[in-house]
């Protein structure tokens, strides 16, 4: 089986441009293709995770990727799978979160001997002269056809920006700046990003005559529809300092059982014969499931020995043990006690674990918060420092632990 057809069987290819030219240079080693990733945060999230999979199956095939960071297309955001503008961030953010992003990567990409590449596209589109790129590119671009394209379409009735208008032309100059200097000749993206990778296969025909190709991957989404791992306000972080290798593991553990063989299949590097045993599996055996991916994500991501402690932690903790010595800590002091009593909501706020008094308060009536496996009935709950002799766990639905000493 070539690797064309393993993306294939794994479910992760969505569209191509022409599949018996792509199949055949992937299947051969023949294809230097970029993947791009705007630098709007300072880590890279778990709905990163289709992208970097996909370069490190296709590099261990043979092909040699480019890890495009969006230096200076992040300057303009990407309207894709948004209903508002982005956060307009400053170049010392954007150099900030893309040296984040590199030390991340590293991780799944080997750079050593030429093997693969890392640019920032600042380089060239920041020293670009305006009337110099509408005279080379704007002839190449339909204002009709970039407005039937889905990225632009879903924001048309709250108002498109003219800034964001033109992030489909920087894409496209990506790709074709690429193509010139470094023989890259293919993209690969996100299914949302289709519309704006024709545009580079067309502005470089149009431009240099000649053909260059484009895959999207499938979105990785839960039964619903939703962005898995990635959705502001639910981001899953590959940085341990913003989301714990226990928290992370745990965010896998607890997929829907909808979900969980189509993430083992999509996202891990088990053998596909492997995976279709595990189609009849059912009940407490999904479970097991979860596990597995669990661990096999957070052992990429974070390293062995890391998703060795997350896994001890959290079946310590789903069997009741005590052994709770890898789980995230709170550390509280007498400051955070009044007349030695904290509330639960105080509690969970200390620990990061709601942003506000009020999403507390809905948990505690959903149900869905315990300490030491106690239900809490009402928002004022509160504990008193002789409770705190002990470790205190605090179980917010059935994802997130935190362990609270004084």
């Amino acid at each position: 089986m070539g690797i064309y057809e393993e993306l294939t069987a794994r479910g992760l290819i969505a569209q191509v441009t022409n599949e018996d030219e792509i199949r055949e240079m992937v299947n051969n080693g023949k294809a230097v293709f970029y993947i791009g990733f705007d630098c709007t945060a300072d880590s890279l999230t778990a709905g990163h995770f289709m992208a970097l999979t996909l370069m490190k199956r296709l590099q261990m095939a043979g092909n040699k990727p480019i890890a495009l960071i969006g230096g200076g297309t992040t300057m303009i955001g990407d309207p894709s799978g948004r209903t508002d503008m982005r956060k307009m961030l400053t170049r010392e953010d954007i150099d900030h979160n893309a040296s984040c992003f590199k030390k991340q990567m590293e991780r799944f990409i080997d750079f050593s001997d030429g093997k693969a590449m890392m640019i920032n596209n600042a380089d060239w589109l920041l020293s670009l002269n305006y009337v110099e790129l509408l005279r080379e590119v704007g002839s190449c671009f339909s204002v009709n056809n970039m407005l039937r394209a889905e990225c632009y379409k879903q924001r048309m009735e709250r108002g498109l920006s003219f800034l964001e208008f033109n992030y489909m032309i920087m894409q496209s100059y990506d790709f074709y700046h690429l193509f010139k200097h470094y023989n890259c000749n293919m993209q690969f993206g996100g299914d949302d990003q289709w519309s704006n990778m024709l545009g580079g296969t067309e502005l470089i025909r149009k431009k240099l005559g000649k053909d260059a190709h484009a895959m999207t991957i499938t979105l990785l989404t839960d039964a619903q529809g939703n962005k898995m791992g990635k959705t502001a306000g639910n981001a899953v972080w590959l940085d341990p300092n913003k989301t714990s290798p226990f928290e992370f593991y745990q965010y896998w553990r607890n997929v829907a059982d909808a979900d969980v063989l189509k993430c083992i299949r999509m996202l891990t590097f088990l053998p596909l014969e492997e995976i279709e045993k595990m189609e009849s599996w059912q009940g407490s055996q999904l479970n097991k499931a979860k596990e597995i991916l669990a661990f096999e994500l957070t052992k990429l991501v974070h390293g062995e020995d890391e998703a060795m402690k997350a896994q001890n932690a959290a079946r310590a903790l789903f069997a009741g043990g005590s052994d709770n010595s890898d789980m995230p800590t709170t550390v509280l002091t007498d400051a955070d006690f009044t007349d030695g009593e904290i509330s639960v909501l105080d509690m969970m706020l200390k620990a990061g674990m709601i942003k506000s008094k009020g999403e507390g308060r809905r948990l505690i009536d959903q149900g869905g918060v315990s300490v030491n496996d106690k239900k809490i009935s009402g928002a004022l709950t509160a504990l008193k420092v002789s409770d705190f002799e002990k470790d205190v766990i605090i179980k917010k639905g059935k994802k997130i632990f935190h362990k609270f000493t004084k």
